[in-house]
Formats: structure tokens, sequence, C-alpha cells
């Protein structure tokens, strides 16, 4: 090489080299196309990418030459092969460089035309970038096999999640036979529900993420209902560290996500009590009361800390004769009508929709034949209320129907007893006259703010305020999921039943 050519040769090389370092900072893939049209004006050669041995042209410079390829077929076999690495040729009075990209099966050639014989820094410099087109490819193919791998990890940390809200921890096992995630062997888990914008959920996951897809003892789970959820699953090993990070040191989840909350003003973290496996819905619901909680609370972290569930203070026998006859409709339901009910209970009816994957034409076809069986309007507060109060009974007592059926107490006998009265008392005393009025008013219009609010004479924005303070006091999802609303209707109901 002249010594004149060795500083334009190193300077094109490192033009080159920059546009390797930009291209691999892109987020949608190798732009082979600017390469291609870069060597053009460096060597004034017109460039083509054949990806097959039947000559098909994927990417070319303007005015290439394609009919030059036709003669040259038994080339470029020989080359995408693997038979030669590179080869130069004429074709009538064009000069034709072939240069194979990659090293496995059928590779694609970068081929140069030129009218006069390429010079051996222009040869050099056409290599130079065939190689770098094959390493942003070869990136390319990596990166969307990363992209695919995280997808189906998410996909079955979500279907691991959704088992576990059923109960069933054995198909959660089963669904996983070959790498079943160690989440699974602990005895009981926390749930712990971070919200964040967005955009920061695969971050976050991601950086707590393992080779196999999971979070070292835990699970990390992007809430299809709440975009800006990302639900935790945490086993419950207290002294031990939850997860490997993504440089494979163990971590303690629960204290980096208490810290993500302290370092990002926006996060909010609830927490649950410890529960079996099979409890993880109860585990999610008392996460979702305590997240309504942290969003109002200084700094942001509550554990949840409720009271003995209504369903667990009324009599037992009367309460699962009343909860049989509510819901014994629902046996000669289809399963989907009966689970699409259930989350009913916990979501609202678009977030159901979201969660099971299901269009909400379909959801609200399912829901409107659960209200013909049950005769309930499940759109009413109190009748959602009731329906949940009844799936907890049965929940919390399960036990064989008796033979001879007694005649089913009301809903208001259940509501009388002494037991019921402290439970709403202790339930609704962390309330404040105010916050106590706009909730009454707000349960009486179905949970219309704007309705309560013209009922009260005072603005929607004061109601929603009130009731954001509730969340706080009472540790209750009111205006997210609405999973909260059963206890107030009920603790207001249980006044109302005594006083009249």
């Amino acid at each position: 090489m002249a010594n004149a050519e060795v500083p334009r040769h190193a300077d094109r090389l490192d033009r080159l080299l920059h546009e390797t370092r930009r291209q691999i900072a892109r987020d949608s893939g190798p732009d082979v196309q600017r390469i291609l049209d870069w060597l053009h004006r460096q060597t004034g050669a017109h460039l083509a990418l054949v990806v097959d041995r039947a000559g098909t042209v994927g990417l070319s410079t303007t005015g290439f030459p394609r009919e030059v390829l036709r003669p040259l077929a038994p080339l470029l076999a020989r080359v995408s092969g693997g038979r030669v690495a590179a080869a130069a040729t004429e074709a009538g009075r064009l000069h034709v460089r072939c240069e194979a990209l990659g090293a496995d099966g059928s590779r694609h050639v970068l081929v140069a035309v030129a009218e006069s014989e390429l010079s051996r820094e222009e040869s050099a410099l056409i290599s130079h970038a065939g190689s770098v087109v094959a390493l942003l490819r070869r990136a390319d193919d990596g990166e969307r096999l990363r992209r695919g791998f995280q997808h189906k990890a998410r996909q079955m940390r979500f279907a691991v999640f959704q088992t576990l809200l059923a109960g069933d921890e054995v198909l959660a096992r089963r669904m996983t036979t070959g790498s079943v995630p160690p989440l699974l062997a602990a005895d009981r888990l926390r749930i712990h529900l971070l919200h964040c914008p967005p955009a920061d959920r695969d971050r976050i996951a991601q950086a707590f993420q393992d080779h196999s897809g999971y979070h070292g003892q835990d699970l990390m789970v992007h809430c299809p209902a709440f975009k800006e959820h990302l639900i935790c699953l945490v086993a419950d090993r207290p002294g031990e560290p939850d997860a490997a990070g993504s440089d494979g040191q163990a971590v303690d989840l629960g204290e980096e996500l208490r810290r993500l909350v302290r370092d990002n003003p926006g996060y909010a973290l609830g927490i649950s009590g410890p529960h079996p496996l099979d409890a993880t819905a109860g585990a999610y619901s008392q996460a979702a009361h305590a997240l309504a909680a942290a969003r109002t609370t200084p700094g942001n972290v509550v554990f949840y800390q409720g009271q003995t569930p209504l369903a667990g203070v009324l009599p037992r026998g009367p309460a699962l004769a009343w909860a049989r006859t509510v819901l014994r409709p629902l046996d000669s339901l289809p399963a989907t009508t009966v689970e699409i009910t259930r989350s009913l209970m916990s979501a609202p009816r678009a977030a159901v929709a979201r969660l099971l994957g299901l269009s909400r034409n379909t959801v609200r076809a399912h829901i409107a034949r659960a209200e013909r069986a049950l005769g309930l309007d499940l759109a009413d507060a109190r009748s959602r209320a009731a329906v949940n109060l009844a799936l907890a009974v049965t929940g919390a007592h399960a036990a064989p129907e008796p033979e001879d059926r007694q005649p089913a107490p009301t809903l208001d006998d259940l509501l009388r007893t002494e037991r019921a009265d402290v439970w709403a008392r202790t339930f609704l005393r962390p309330l404040h006259d105010p916050q106590r009025r706009s909730l009454q008013a707000w349960i009486a219009a179905n949970t219309d703010a704007r309705q309560a609010a013209q009922d009260l004479g005072i603005s929607r924005n004061t109601v929603r305020a009130h009731l954001r303070t509730a969340e706080a006091r009472l540790a209750r999802d009111l205006l997210t999921t609405g999973s909260g609303v059963h206890d107030v209707v009920l603790a207001l109901r249980i006044g109302a039943v005594r006083n009249g």
C-alpha cells in the first residue's frame, strides 16, 4: 500500500468503526442499506446483498446492474455454499468481487460491481465492511433470540402465577417440568406489588432475572390488567437472600424493592402477609390493599395489617348454608363463566378481559350468563359484595354439603350477629366523619363519584380525595382494582341492619 494511501484507508476504517458503533447502539436492528450506500460513495462500486443461491437480491445500491448476476450463478453458489470465502471475476466490461458473509450454512454474499478494477485498498474496505455486516446481522439474530426468550419467560412466569392464583401448585409443577421455579419449593410466599411507570417494568424484572428466566427463588410478573403494576412473588424464607441478580449475586429481593421505592419518588409498594402457595390469591388481594394505602403514605411502603376477614367471624354453619344457596346456580355453568365471575370480584371487567386474554364482549357474555343464573346484577356493588362474601365463606370452610339441607338464613340474619358488629365497627373506626359521609354516599350511588358529589353538594374532586384518604386509613383498594369495596359495603350494611 502506498504511503499516501495509508492515512486515507485508516480514515475510512475509522468511519466504518464509527458506523458500527452507531448501529450497535440502535434498537431497531442493523441498517445494511446505509453501509452499502457508504461503500458506494467510498469506492464507486455498486453493491448488492444476495440472500440465496438463486441470486435473489435482498438489498442493493441504486443502479446496481442485476443482470450481471445470472451468469455469475455458479460462482455465487460456490461462495454461498462455503467452498470459497471470496472471489473476483469479470462480467463483460465489469469487474466483480464476491464476499461471503458469515460462516454457517447457506451464507449471504456481498457482491461489488465496478467499471474498473478495484484497488487493494478498496477490496480490503469492502471485505472489512462485509465482516461488519455479518457481525451486525449475527448480533441482530442474537438480539431477536434474546427478545424471544424474554417474551417466553414472561409468559411462563405469568402462567405459573395464574396457576397459583387458582390454588393449583401441582399443576404449576407439571407445566414447568424440567425447569421448575425454585419458588415452588417454598412453604410460604409474600406478594410484593410494585407500582412504577410501565416502561420501568422490563428493566427491573431483567435486573434480577437469572439464566433460567426466573428470579432466583422468586418470580416477577408483569400484570396484564394494570400496566403500572409489577407482581413479585417472594419466597418467605426469613434471613435468606431471595433472588440472584443478573450478575449472579444473591440479593434480598424484598429489600431491593423497598430500596427502589426509596430512590424513586413515583414508586409505591404493597406487601402481603405470608401465605401458603395455594393461597396466592389471598396474598395478592392483601398486597393490592396495602398498595392502595402505600400510595398516600409517607415512605410509600405498606405491609398489610388487616383484621380477620368478615368470612372468618360469621357463624360457620349458617354462613355456609347461606353461601351455598347463593352460589349453587353457578354449579351448572361452564368453568370459564365461574372463573370470570370470581375474577370480577377483584378487578373491573376490562381488567378481567386483559387478565384472562379474552375479548370484552366474551367477558360481558359470560357475566350476563352468571347474572341470569344468580338472579343478581353484578354491576351493582352490593350484589358483588354478597357474591364475594359467599365465595370467601365457601373457600374458608370447605366441607361436603349435608344431605339434609336446612333452610338457609338471609345475609342480614348473618350480619346481625355481635361478632359481625364488632368487625364492622373495628373496620370503620379509622375513618373521620368527612370520609365516612363520602363513602356512604359513594356506595349509595353504586361507586359513582359524580353522583355522590351531587348528593353531598360538594365537588367530585373532594369526594375522590376523601376516598383516597379512606383507602389509606382502611388499607383497602377502592379505586384501582376495587376489591376493597366489598368490605366497605358490608361494614356499612352491618351498621344499617343493627340500627334498623
